[in-house]
């Protein structure tokens, strides 16, 4: 099975960025346990500031991965390009938010993705992510 997590802007800070919400791991420290956790699933990763980029990555994998986890950090509220491009794909997309959007700033509480997507999963901390994978595994 192959998973890929893209991570969209802001999301390389993890660790660095916003403690209080974000907590103090960086995102390498966390996929390096959660590859040893799923050793039977080959999960790559992806990250990128710019919208283009995240889109010409949903394409270039869509049609050919098992399942395909996004946090597309502020996109999410902003991007109808990014929804199209889920809905464009055949790979499901499950997708994340680390911090509980809804507990946040009013313009959080909207995803341009969700329609789109398998699922969400949002105020977890890091551990959505794992839950997104599990909720490809068990399809």
């Amino acid at each position: 099975m192959n998973i890929h997590i893209i991570n969209g802007p802001n999301l390389n800070l993890l660790g660095v960025r916003e403690k209080s919400i974000y907590g103090d791991s960086s995102f390498d420290t966390y996929l390096t346990g959660l590859k040893s956790k799923y050793p039977a699933v080959n999960i790559t990763y992806y990250q990128s500031n710019v919208e283009g980029e995240l889109i010409n990555k949903l394409h270039e994998i869509g049609f050919s991965e098992d399942g395909i986890v996004l946090n597309a950090g502020a996109y999410t509220h902003t991007s109808v390009a990014i929804a199209d491009a889920i809905a464009a794909i055949t790979t499901s997309v499950v997708e994340v938010h680390i911090s509980n959007v809804h507990k946040r700033e009013e313009f959080r509480h909207h995803s341009y993705l969700s329609a789109n997507c398998k699922g969400i999963i949002v105020g977890f901390g890091m551990d959505g992510y794992r839950l997104a994978i599990e909720s490809l595994i068990v399809k």
